[in-house]
Protein backbone atom coordinates (compact mmCIF):
# COMPACT_ATOMS: atom_id res chain seq x y z
CA UNK A 1 0.00 0.00 0.00
CA UNK A 2 1.23 3.36 -0.97
CA UNK A 3 2.25 6.24 1.56
CA UNK A 4 0.80 9.74 1.30
CA UNK A 5 3.24 12.41 2.80
CA UNK A 6 1.40 14.78 5.22
CA UNK A 7 2.47 18.10 6.44
CA UNK A 8 1.57 19.96 9.83
CA UNK A 9 -1.25 22.13 9.36
CA UNK A 10 -1.27 23.65 12.79
CA UNK A 11 -1.88 22.61 16.49
CA UNK A 12 -5.11 23.97 18.53
CA UNK A 13 -6.84 23.45 21.77
CA UNK A 14 -9.63 20.47 21.82
CA UNK A 15 -12.54 21.64 23.72
CA UNK A 16 -13.99 17.75 23.43
CA UNK A 17 -11.25 16.39 24.99
CA UNK A 18 -10.63 17.94 28.79
CA UNK A 19 -6.55 18.48 28.42
CA UNK A 20 -5.89 17.98 25.26
CA UNK A 21 -4.41 19.75 22.24
CA UNK A 22 -5.12 18.83 18.25
CA UNK A 23 -2.60 18.28 16.08
CA UNK A 24 -3.90 18.57 12.38
CA UNK A 25 -1.79 16.83 9.57
CA UNK A 26 -2.65 17.64 5.97
CA UNK A 27 -2.16 15.40 2.91
CA UNK A 28 0.76 17.11 0.71
CA UNK A 29 -1.10 16.47 -2.52
CA UNK A 30 -4.37 16.29 -1.91
CA UNK A 31 -7.59 18.57 0.42
CA UNK A 32 -7.48 16.10 3.69
CA UNK A 33 -6.58 16.38 6.89
CA UNK A 34 -5.75 14.20 9.89
CA UNK A 35 -6.73 15.60 13.73
CA UNK A 36 -4.87 13.60 16.47
CA UNK A 37 -5.44 14.47 19.88
CA UNK A 38 -2.08 15.04 21.63
CA UNK A 39 -0.84 16.28 25.49
CA UNK A 40 -0.34 19.60 26.12
CA UNK A 41 3.97 18.72 26.78
CA UNK A 42 3.83 17.29 22.70
CA UNK A 43 1.99 20.22 21.67
CA UNK A 44 4.33 22.38 23.14
CA UNK A 45 7.48 20.90 22.37
CA UNK A 46 6.40 20.44 18.61
CA UNK A 47 5.52 24.15 18.55
CA UNK A 48 8.97 24.99 20.04
CA UNK A 49 10.55 23.66 17.41
CA UNK A 50 8.29 25.01 14.60
CA UNK A 51 9.38 28.33 15.94
CA UNK A 52 12.67 29.73 14.36
CA UNK A 53 12.81 32.45 17.05
CA UNK A 54 12.32 31.06 19.97
CA UNK A 55 14.96 28.68 21.69
CA UNK A 56 14.13 26.98 25.35
CA UNK A 57 16.56 28.14 27.70
CA UNK A 58 16.93 24.27 28.01
CA UNK A 59 16.72 21.01 26.52
CA UNK A 60 13.14 19.66 26.09
CA UNK A 61 13.31 15.69 26.01
CA UNK A 62 13.05 15.32 22.47
CA UNK A 63 15.82 18.24 22.37
CA UNK A 64 17.76 15.55 24.28
CA UNK A 65 17.08 12.79 21.73
CA UNK A 66 18.10 14.89 18.88
CA UNK A 67 21.48 15.68 20.35
CA UNK A 68 21.68 12.10 21.46
CA UNK A 69 21.23 10.81 18.01
CA UNK A 70 23.36 13.46 16.22
CA UNK A 71 25.98 12.63 18.76
CA UNK A 72 26.06 9.08 17.77
CA UNK A 73 25.35 9.34 14.14
CA UNK A 74 21.95 8.02 14.07
CA UNK A 75 19.27 9.79 11.31
CA UNK A 76 15.56 9.58 11.96
CA UNK A 77 14.60 9.12 8.08
CA UNK A 78 10.91 9.19 7.91
CA UNK A 79 7.51 8.75 10.25
CA UNK A 80 4.93 6.55 9.35
CA UNK A 81 2.01 6.54 11.40
CA UNK A 82 0.67 3.18 10.84
CA UNK A 83 -2.60 1.47 12.31
CA UNK A 84 -5.31 3.09 14.06
CA UNK A 85 -7.12 1.17 16.58
CA UNK A 86 -10.41 2.25 18.58
CA UNK A 87 -9.20 6.06 18.04
CA UNK A 88 -5.74 5.52 18.92
CA UNK A 89 -3.11 6.21 15.89
CA UNK A 90 0.01 3.72 15.89
CA UNK A 91 3.61 4.82 14.36
CA UNK A 92 7.01 3.89 13.81
CA UNK A 93 10.62 5.94 13.39
CA UNK A 94 12.22 4.53 10.89
CA UNK A 95 15.94 5.81 11.93
CA UNK A 96 19.11 4.50 10.14
CA UNK A 97 22.99 3.82 11.45
CA UNK A 98 25.69 2.78 9.03
CA UNK A 99 23.56 1.70 6.71
CA UNK A 100 21.63 -0.07 8.52
CA UNK A 101 17.75 0.90 8.98
CA UNK A 102 15.75 0.14 11.71
CA UNK A 103 12.23 0.91 12.90
CA UNK A 104 11.02 1.86 16.27
CA UNK A 105 7.89 2.54 17.69
CA UNK A 106 6.81 5.27 19.32
CA UNK A 107 3.28 7.37 20.13
CA UNK A 108 2.58 9.57 17.42
CA UNK A 109 3.08 12.90 19.01
CA UNK A 110 6.41 12.03 20.43
CA UNK A 111 7.19 10.89 16.40
CA UNK A 112 6.14 14.13 14.67
CA UNK A 113 7.80 16.07 17.59
CA UNK A 114 11.32 14.42 16.99
CA UNK A 115 10.26 14.67 13.00
CA UNK A 116 9.82 18.26 12.79
CA UNK A 117 13.40 18.06 14.90
CA UNK A 118 15.08 15.76 12.35
CA UNK A 119 13.22 17.66 9.31
CA UNK A 120 11.86 13.92 8.64
CA UNK A 121 8.74 13.52 6.22
CA UNK A 122 5.67 11.64 7.88
CA UNK A 123 3.89 9.94 6.49
CA UNK A 124 0.43 7.65 6.30
CA UNK A 125 -1.83 5.39 4.50
CA UNK A 126 -5.02 6.01 2.51
CA UNK A 127 -7.22 3.58 4.32
CA UNK A 128 -6.33 5.23 7.78
CA UNK A 129 -6.72 8.64 5.86
CA UNK A 130 -10.00 7.80 4.28
CA UNK A 131 -10.76 6.85 7.77
CA UNK A 132 -9.90 9.35 9.98
CA UNK A 133 -9.55 12.16 7.56
CA UNK A 134 -13.16 12.69 7.05
CA UNK A 135 -14.40 13.56 10.22
CA UNK A 136 -12.92 17.28 10.65
CA UNK A 137 -14.46 20.30 11.17
CA UNK A 138 -11.59 23.03 11.25
CA UNK A 139 -11.81 26.68 10.79
CA UNK A 140 -8.10 28.30 9.00
CA UNK A 141 -6.69 30.19 11.91
CA UNK A 142 -5.29 27.68 13.97
CA UNK A 143 -3.77 28.49 17.62
CA UNK A 144 -2.71 26.79 21.32
CA UNK A 145 -3.76 27.36 24.71
CA UNK A 146 -2.20 25.82 27.61
CA UNK A 147 -3.74 22.91 29.40
CA UNK A 148 -2.57 18.92 30.75
CA UNK A 149 -1.54 16.01 29.57
CA UNK A 150 -3.54 13.19 28.15
CA UNK A 151 -2.99 9.86 28.81
CA UNK A 152 -2.92 8.45 24.99
CA UNK A 153 -2.74 9.84 21.68
CA UNK A 154 -5.98 9.41 20.30
CA UNK A 155 -8.46 10.58 17.25
CA UNK A 156 -11.36 12.97 18.65
CA UNK A 157 -14.04 12.23 15.45
CA UNK A 158 -16.99 15.24 17.04
CA UNK A 159 -15.79 18.65 17.37
CA UNK A 160 -12.47 20.04 17.48
CA UNK A 161 -12.79 24.08 18.02
CA UNK A 162 -10.23 26.58 17.16
CA UNK A 163 -9.70 29.87 19.42
CA UNK A 164 -7.86 32.23 18.56
CA UNK A 165 -6.48 34.67 20.94
CA UNK A 166 -5.32 38.12 20.25
CA UNK A 167 -4.86 39.64 24.29
CA UNK A 168 -1.49 41.93 23.39
CA UNK A 169 -3.12 44.57 20.72
CA UNK A 170 -3.37 47.41 23.29
CA UNK A 171 0.61 46.50 23.95
CA UNK A 172 3.63 48.86 22.83
CA UNK A 173 6.24 46.92 21.24
CA UNK A 174 8.34 47.73 23.87
CA UNK A 175 5.87 45.85 26.03
CA UNK A 176 5.60 42.99 24.05
CA UNK A 177 9.49 42.43 24.18
CA UNK A 178 9.83 42.96 27.79
CA UNK A 179 6.67 40.13 28.34
CA UNK A 180 8.51 37.37 25.20
CA UNK A 181 11.59 37.76 26.97
CA UNK A 182 9.47 37.18 30.57
CA UNK A 183 8.32 34.24 28.98
CA UNK A 184 11.17 32.13 27.56
CA UNK A 185 12.97 32.83 30.76
CA UNK A 186 9.57 31.00 32.30
CA UNK A 187 9.37 28.37 29.69
CA UNK A 188 6.15 29.48 28.73
CA UNK A 189 6.73 28.59 25.39
CA UNK A 190 2.44 28.86 24.38
CA UNK A 191 2.37 32.43 25.93
CA UNK A 192 6.17 33.16 23.79
CA UNK A 193 4.82 31.94 20.66
CA UNK A 194 1.53 34.05 20.51
CA UNK A 195 3.61 37.30 21.78
CA UNK A 196 5.90 36.44 18.51
CA UNK A 197 2.79 36.08 16.11
CA UNK A 198 1.60 39.78 17.75
CA UNK A 199 5.08 41.14 17.01
CA UNK A 200 5.90 39.96 13.24
CA UNK A 201 2.20 40.91 12.24
CA UNK A 202 3.76 44.82 13.50
CA UNK A 203 6.92 44.51 11.80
Amino acid sequence: MSLIQLNIKGISYSQTQSGAYALVLSEVEGTRTLPIIIGAFEAQSIAIALETEIRPPRPLTHDLFKTFSDRFLITVKEVIIHKLVDGVFFSSLICEKDGVEETIDTRTSDAIAIAVRFQAPIYTYENILEKAGIYLKIEEELSIKETSEPEEDSLELEELVIKKDNDFSDLSMQELNSKLNAAVANENYELAAKIRDEISKRS
